[in-house]
Formats: structure tokens, C-alpha cells, sequence
């Protein structure tokens, strides 16, 4: 439906979407100065704590919150992946997201969709309204559905995303260039908000993670850059507010973070826990990827938290046989446990087994294990080595199972126990539009 069938009395329910990504609720509860416009959307809609899935990474999180389901169903399980019966990897990209995105379902359903800057899409979707493909896009020109998007983009001064590298060696610049992303991402959202042309409009603004990766420590310790870190999300909060209020009633309005967030204080260089441990093994000394591990190395890491067995007849040099699976999980699960940080903290907060989250058609590659580290262990891999398994980099935040959110102008919206395979069911449901029982998810709407 376009804006032809509105104005001949068609008035059909649309839906506005806002991503923030790794908002934690915590942060919006604690600050109601900072986030009027949320907090009056908590007080006369609905609002709640979002669970994230495992893992919690923003890689596998938009796979699944625009999919319904889990990565078992979106092959997609971390910002990089494994090759099936190989040990290259790649960085997984939107033509590798096997589910059916929520977008394409609503353009399915003969109704018109406007996709801005979701993480884990490019190459832009050319079928549905419009697109600007978000996180992993190479530049402006490939990521943009078409030229009449990229010339309006392109005299906004739209960025795909920070520039993280600021944050390394200068904050102040870092802050500066977060905020020329969000405010021209805020400039194009309004402007195709504007031409009320679309059912379901679907953006992100992916620098609250960028920001959050550099500054949270900051905040969590009333450190040098407190006040700008939130006074940053006091204009997220602003935009949120204006497009809010330049919506119609026929509009129903989701905020939603698919990951929380907390301090961080250590790295913690998983392959180096393993190979500490007797577990990995490299084929000589010059080794920088998984295609390096010697033929006797019984298990790996991937980014974040995974670990998998190098097992016979799923890894091309297997050395763990089918037989000791179990044991040899077991084994690798006590050693974990056993992982204790510099404070004498135990490292894994939580160990889930694969089987237990991942189903589909494509768990080929799903992990045998995903450690939920506890608050300030940032779970790395690489694969070249580390001078210690604890170590300190220029990030201060990291990404938090616990505590993602969701912000709805509806109050029938009930947000108790939801997860993120919830939002594509409730979007579908709020335009009704079917709802595949096959999702992992349910509707949130009362």
C-alpha cells in the first residue's frame, strides 16, 4: 500500500521500527531526564526488558530479531563464521542470511517497505520499496537499493557507520564523528519518514553501539566522558521524540536494542585459554587463522564465546572421534568453569550447549558450546596468540545477554518474557499480515 491507497481511505496499520542498538534497559530506567520521550512512551504504551539470543553479538542478533527465528534457521552466528566441512571462514553478509527477513514478508504481502541501515544486509534487497544496506557495507554507492537513494543520501552527508577507529587514540574526535552519523542518519530517517509512502518502515541507528563499546566504562565509573555519553543519548532520545510525534495514529511505533550492555574490564583471548590448556595446538609458528591449527588440536574459539570440537567427519582433520563427543565436551565445559579472571572472578557466567538454542536447517556450523561471560569478560578468539589470556584494550563496554529493551506505543503491546524472535511476529501481527507459525517467536500484541 502506498500513499495513493491512504488517500483514497485506505488506512491499513503501519509500523515504524527504531533500532538502538545495544541500548540497555537499565541505562533508559536510571535516566528518565535523559530519556524523556522513551520514558513517556514506557507511561502511556508499553515498555520492557527484550531477551538477546545467544550469542549475543550484533552479527547473529539482526539475522534473528528481522527473521523470527533462530541461527539455526538464519545460518548467520557471529561476525564471523566457519565454512561447512572446511576451516575457512568468512564474514557472514545479508546474502548469507538463509530466513526470510520480515521486510521481505510485508512485501510479500503486497504492502510497501522502507529499510534503512540494519546491520548484516548488504547487498541491498532491489525487490522491496528501498533499501541503504547498514554494518558491513563497503560504501554508500553498493550499499543503496538505487540512484535516487544514493543522491539523497549523498546530500545528507549519511555515513554507514562511526568511524570506531577514533575511538582507539582520540574520544573527542570519536564523539564528534558519532554525532555526525546520528544526526544524518536522523536527517535521512525523517526524510523518507516524510514521504509517507511506506507500511513498515524499518531503520537503525547502530552508533548507540559504537558509542557504548567506547564510553560505557566511562559512564559506569563517573569517568572523563560521562556527561558526553549522555548528553549523546539525550539527542538520541530528541530524535526519537520528533518521530514519534510526526507519526499518525494509524502508526504504531517499536524502539528495540538487540543486545544489552555493561563495563568491560578484561579481554579474555579464548584460543589462548585453549592452547594454554593443551587444547589447540598451531601447524608451525607463523599462525593467524583457523586454517593454522595442527592436526591434533582438540577444540577452537570463535568470536564471541564459541567453542567447538575439532570433531572426525564435521572438521576436515577431525581429531576428536564421534565416540568421546559427550566426554570430551564435558571435559572442555569443567575447564571453562574452572576460568578465573585477574579479581579471582569465575570468567563463564553461563555455558550453553548448541542443541539447546540452535535448530534448523542450518546448524551445520552451529557451535558445540557459547559461553555467557559475567559482566567486564569480553570473550575474544584470533588465532596468532596473545602474551596472556587477560588483557586490556582500547574498549571499555561490552555486550550483555541481559538486558536489550523494547518501547512500544501501544499499550496492548505486553512485553513480559519477550525475546527477540518477538518482533517480526508482533510487526506482522500489528499490520496483519499472517504470522508464519514456523517463527521461534510470538506476537506481543494482546
Amino acid at each position: 500500500m502506498g500513499l495513493f491507497d491512504r488517500l483514497s481511505g485506505d488506512d491499513d496499520e503501519r509500523v515504524v521500527f527504531l533500532g538502538i542498538d545495544g541500548v540497555p534497559l537499565d541505562l533508559v530506567e536510571d535516566h528518565p531526564d535523559v530519556f524523556e520521550n522513551l520514558t513517556d512512551i514506557a507511561q502511556t504504551g508499553a515498555s520492557g526488558r527484550l531477551e538477546s539470543i545467544v550469542p549475543p553479538e550484533s552479527s547473529a542478533c539482526w539475522p534473528s530479531l528481522t527473521t523470527g527465528v533462530n541461527p539455526g534457521e538464519t545460518g548467520v552466528y557471529g561476525f564471523q563464521d566457519r565454512e561447512i566441512g572446511s576451516y575457512e571462514t568468512y564474514v557472514p553478509m545479508g546474502q548469507h542470511v538463509k530466513a526470510t527477513r520480515v521486510w521481505d514478508r510485508v512485501t510479500d504481502a503486497g504492502r510497501d517497505a522502507t529499510v534503512l541501515n540494519v546491520p548484516v544486509t548488504f547487498p541491498p534487497s532491489t525487490r522491496i520499496q528501498r533499501q541503504v544496506s547498514g554494518f558491513l557495507s563497503p560504501d554508500l554507492e553498493s550499499a543503496s537499493s538505487d540512484d535516487s537513494v544514493r543522491r539523497v543520501l549523498d546530500g545528507l552527508d549519511y555515513r554507514i557507520d562511526v568511524n570506531a577507529k577514533l575511538g582507539h587514540d582520540d574520544k573527542t574526535a570519536f564523539v564528534e564523528n558519532a554525532y555526525e552519523t546520528l544526526d544524518a542518519r536522523y536527517e535521512a530517517f525523517s526524510h523518507y519518514l516524510a514521504q509517507d509512502d511506506w507500511d513498515l518502515f524499518f531503520g537503525v541507528f547502530m552508533s548507540t553501539d559504537r558509542v557504548n563499546h567506547f564510553l560505557f566504562g566511562d559512564y559506569a565509573t563517573d569517568g572523563e566522558y560521562k556527561s558526553e555519553f549522555l548528553e549523546f543519548y539525550r539527542t538520541l532520545d530528541e530524535y526519537i521524540g520528533e518521530i514519534r510525534e510526526a507519526l499518525d495514529d494509524d502508526t504504531t511505533l517499536l524502539v528495540a536494542s538487540d543486545h544489552g550492555f555493561t563495563q568491560l574490564e578484561w579481554e579474555v583471548n579464548c584460543n589462548q585459554f585453549l592452547a594454554e590448556e593443551g587444547w589447540l595446538t598451531y601447524d608451525g609458528d607463523d599462525h593467524d587463522a583457523l586454517v593454522d591449527i595442527g592436526d591434533d588440536a582438540r577444540a577452537y574459539s570463535l568470536i564471541p564465546g564459541r567453542f567447538y570440537l575439532n570433531l572426525e567427519g564435521r572438521e576436515p582433520n577431525g581429531s576428536v572421534p564421534e565416540s568421546e563427543y559427550e566426554a570430551t565436551r564435558e571435559e572442555l565445559i569443567e575447564d571453562l568453569e574452572s576460568l578465573t579472571g585477574p579479581d579471582g572472578r569465575q570468567v563463564c557466567k553461563r555455558i550453553v550447549k548448541g542443541e539447546t538454542v540452535f535448530d534448523g536447517d542450518h546448524d551445520d556450523i552451529a557451535p558445540d558450546l557459547v559461553v555467557i561471560p559475567a559482566d567486564g569478560f569480553d570473550l575474544k578468539s584470533g588465532f596468532s596468540g596473545k602474551e596472556a589470556v587477560f588483557t586490556e584494550g582500547p574498549r571499555n563496554g561490552m555486550h550483555k545477554f541481559e538486558n536489550s529493551l523494547l518501547y512500544a506505543t501501544d499499550p496492548d503491546i505486553d512485553v513480559e518474557g519477550a525475546n527477540l524472535f518477538d518482533v517480526t511476529p508482533t510487526i506482522l501481527d500489528l499490520m496483519d499480515i499472517d504470522v508464519d507459525e514456523s517463527l521461534d517467536g510470538d506476537s506481543l500484541v494482546a
